[in-house]
């Protein structure tokens, strides 16, 4: 029944992508229309802010009636808060060639977000250039400590937002030290996101690589990320969701979660995450939700042939994540199938099934589990303990090889 289950998600993905595939695999858009910001006043010296000739290019673009691009032409443009806004009248492109850097000064990012993308039906940014969120300047301000994953913390500006943007493809893109999250997507419906580059040093605080939530069909693909913090985390209200070749590290892993944050939040379903290897990460597969949450249900959640390369947590199910509450999490989780999971861990607790006590997981299914305890990179506290699984509140099957040993 899992297998079925997995396919049917997988199907339903291919399915609502089909046309995406073609604009990345297929010729580009018959252009009749080309914007190059250069013409528009942006000057590529490091030194203006480009922000009024990026916004005046954009409009003349989106409003133009016609298959548009916007070009940034290569060297460096330095810019603001943008706000790339629709709808558009025709299908838009915006191809970034060179870097466009971002400002320093917090003062400017009122609003959260450095690139917002917003109510478009049918975007392509590409181009091969660079975002760099010149994050350095401000993680030092940040009030809170970064090693504290659960600690509430002022989130900084997003690097790249999109809100309300479907049909829609990012590819070929680098985001370089992102202030904050790196790409967020929030409303999103039918998108794809593939051969990026997404990096920042593991000590960045909450440089999340991709966050999405209240999006669905949405294909995260061949790309490598490598952040202080997740490298894709998927939140609440996200639904019939791809992640595949992903290479991950440094960074938290691939999440679902965290869930429970608001009362209010929506249910998660149709999880896929296949075909990915993550190195030197803090957690592996995760799965996290806030201690003290309103009810809701994640389930359908789908992992298959991922490798672990000396990971702490390889396989985690941690639902008492957050530290100011005592009341057990509401969220229940169901119907969740790990698969051909192998590698190593550098922590003695290989698989940590620590689910709530007032709705236990169940559905949760293990199999060709193959991890080994790589002693030479663990602390010498846990070095001699046995390699061994955890199960609280939880109802695993384990079947086929199994490594560590069932719980």
């Amino acid at each position: 029944m899992a297998r079925q289950e997995r396919f049917v998600v997988k199907a339903v993905l291919l399915l609502g992508l089909t046309f995406l595939s073609c604009m990345v695999q297929g010729a580009e858009p018959n252009y009749s229309l080309d914007f190059d910001v250069t013409k528009f006043g942006a000057e590529a010296n490091g030194d203006k802010n480009n922000a009024q000739a990026f916004t005046e290019t954009w409009a003349k673009a989106c409003g133009s009636g016609a298959p548009a691009k916007v070009l940034i032409p290569s060297g460096t443009f330095l810019t603001g808060p943008v706000v790339f806004s629709g709808p558009c009248k025709s299908a838009i492109t915006v191809e970034v060639r060179g870097i466009v850097k971002a400002t320093t000064d917090l003062k400017e990012y009122a609003d959260g977000d450095w690139i917002l993308f917003e109510n478009i039906d049918g975007l392509l940014l590409t181009g091969g250039g660079t975002f760099d969120g010149q994050g350095a300047a401000s993680w030092k301000l940040k009030d809170c400590n970064p090693q504290h994953s659960a600690t509430k913390c002022d989130l900084l500006p997003i690097s790249i937002k999109f809100n309300h943007v479907n049909n829609s493809v990012v590819t070929g893109i680098h985001s370089l030290n992102s202030k904050g999250f790196h790409i967020l997507l929030v409303f999103c419906q039918n998108f794809t996101a593939s051969n990026l580059n997404i990096t920042a040093p593991d000590e960045s605080p909450n440089t999340d690589g991709i966050h999405l939530s209240l999006s669905s069909l949405v294909n995260i693909t061949n790309s490598k990320i490598g952040t202080g913090d997740d490298c894709v985390s998927i939140g609440h209200g996200s639904t019939d969701i791809s992640v595949s070749q992903i290479t991950c590290g440094p960074g938290h892993g691939i999440s679902v979660g965290s869930l429970g944050n608001k009362p209010d939040e929506m249910d998660v379903n149709g999880i896929t995450v296949f075909n990915c290897t993550l190195i030197n990460t803090t957690n592996g597969l995760r799965i996290k939700t806030k201690r003290g949450s309103a009810s809701l249900k994640a389930s359908r959640i789908f992992y298959d042939n991922i490798i672990m390369d000396k990971v702490k947590n390889p396989i985690i199910i941690d639902q008492n994540y957050g530290a100011k509450k005592n009341e057990p999490s509401r969220v229940k989780i169901t119907d969740v199938h790990y698969k051909n999971i192998k590698g190593t861990s550098i922590t003695n607790l290989g698989v940590n099934l620590n689910c709530s006590s007032v709705v236990p997981c169940d559905g949760v299914e293990l199999v060709g589990v193959d991890l080994a305890f790589d002693v030479g990179f663990a602390k010498k506290a846990e070095a001699n303990l046995p390699f061994s699984s955890s199960c609280a509140n939880a109802e695993a099957k384990f079947e086929g090889k199994i490594s560590p040993p069932p719980c």
